[in-house]
């Protein structure tokens, strides 16, 4: 009889520890260039993919990143997107930007040459879990490159 006590006391203390380790865990997202179109009037149209690394759905309340290109300032992609992208998966927001004249001929150059382009994004990213809670800024800096898509005129991926 002595033992019962003992067991019910382990099993309440193994059932508190395990629900102790369910707490989400929210990890700061990535943004990345996923495809830069060149419109008619020389502004530029930018597939921005914005990565969830969290173990829970993020809501994407704003981005606001400056650009460059080439190490030419391009300017800022500034979106609010309010969107919610699920745990560890990647979604894709559209933003328009009239970028600086010295990133304009960079990107006609490598389009013009069929050559890579070489880009950076720095900025901040706010987001918060889609369920409830507060917002956080995240900042960012990535580095990557885009390559003329084959058969699209205009268009680096």
């Amino acid at each position: 009889m002595k033992s019962i006590p003992k067991l019910s006391l382990a099993a309440c203390a193994l059932l508190l520890l395990a629900s102790c380790g369910t707490s989400p865990r929210i990890s700061p997202p990535a943004a990345a260039i996923q495809q830069l179109t060149v419109q008619a009037n020389g502004d530029w149209l930018v597939e921005l993919r914005l990565h969830n690394y969290s173990s829970v759905p993020m809501r994407f309340d704003s981005v606001r990143l400056e650009v460059s290109v080439d190490e030419h300032p391009a300017g800022t992609l500034q979106a609010a997107p309010a969107i919610s992208i699920g745990a560890t998966s990647a979604d894709v927001v559209k933003v328009a930007m009239k970028p600086e004249a010295m990133a304009r001929m960079a990107v006609a150059d490598a389009l013009a040459s069929r050559r890579a382009l070489s880009y950076r994004l720095q900025g901040k990213v706010t987001a918060a879990p889609a369920e409830s809670g507060k917002p956080r800024e995240f900042q960012m800096d990535d580095h990557s490159s885009l390559n003329p898509a084959p058969g699209l005129d205009g268009v680096l991926r």
